[in-house]
């Protein structure tokens, strides 16, 4: 078993999106080659309605498929199919824009005012770019949670963990996503397959992520990694990418820490990006601009 090291510590950043929502981006737009199959990661956590309320009106998506997790609020969402609903805390809704969908999402905050939730984006490969658009909205109770011996437990949003299989499925980069919850101070190995790129991301407590390059290379009973300098301390809203290996460490801090875990297998395919649409070629990308002009952008 080999422990991935860290290959980058990133903090979010606070940025504005749709129509002026305050939220904090992971990552996102420039070079995400290291985060391959996946683009964006958004953090919408806010507990002033004024900063949330406007939200994402309607806009078009091409090419890619988003997943919107909530933790606290609502998301009320509607598209050019015909669909309507709203998320809540706990549920998730992926949604495969494939050849063209034009849709809003607007969130509303619990009773008292709170809005959280993560928005992922997840490309597609260039034979699914075209492919017909669809939902799949899942409710909190239908997400499988394990609780391991030592009190960590796991919420299987999508793919297979420990034995359960997440209830979100047909997703081109076969991600796996996880909301995991480490008790204060425990240390935890959890397994990631060696083709996938990962990523963390944390959102509650503290802790340190095992470094496995330079001189923690083999973590043993003999070197306390946890001890060695410089170790790689990841706070609220941390973002820690992962080098290659089989399993991830977490040394959880005082207070316990919460993080998502997320893998996917790399496209390795060219990007072509502009705002919300993701293809693999310039003529591609602006093609798409040009039918969403001519009212052809809706293929279904």
């Amino acid at each position: 078993m080999s422990i991935r090291p860290v290959k980058r510590l990133i903090q979010s950043k606070p940025t504005l999106e749709g129509a002026g929502v305050h939220l904090r981006r992971a990552f996102g737009f420039g070079n995400t080659k290291d985060f391959d199959p996946f683009l964006l990661l958004d953090d919408f956590r806010n507990d002033v309605p004024e900063d949330y309320l406007a939200g994402f009106p309607w806009h078009p998506h091409r090419g890619i498929e988003t997943i919107t997790y909530v933790l606290a609020g609502t998301v009320e969402h509607g598209d050019s199919m015909g669909n309507r609903g709203a998320i809540a805390a706990g549920d998730v809704q992926w949604m495969t824009a494939g050849s063209g969908i034009i849709h809003q999402e607007m969130p509303k905050g619990d009773p008292a005012g709170r809005m959280h939730g993560f928005q992922l984006w997840a490309n597609l490969p260039a034979a699914l770019k075209m492919t017909a658009p669809r939902y799949q909205e899942v409710k909190a109770l239908d997400i499988p949670e394990i609780t391991d011996d030592d009190g960590t437990r796991v919420r299987v949003v999508c793919g297979s963990f420990w034995g359960k299989t997440g209830p979100v499925d047909g997703i081109a980069a076969e991600p796996i996503y996880l909301d995991v919850s480490v008790s204060a101070g425990k240390r935890k190995t959890l397994p990631v397959e060696t083709t996938r790129h990962a990523f963390a991301y944390v959102f509650g407590g503290a802790g340190k992520f095992c470094n496995a390059s330079g001189p923690l290379a083999v973590p043993t009973e003999a070197v306390k990694w946890a001890d060695t300098t410089p170790p790689v301390e990841a706070d609220n809203r941390s973002l820690i990418l992962f080098d290659r290996g089989d399993e991830v460490t977490v040394h959880a801090g005082d207070d316990g820490i919460r993080f998502l875990l997320v893998s996917g297998k790399p496209l390795e395919e060219p990007v072509a990006w502009y705002g919300p649409i993701v293809m693999n070629t310039q003529e591609q990308l602006q093609q798409a601009f040009t039918e969403l002009q001519e009212g052809k952008f809706l293929k279904v």
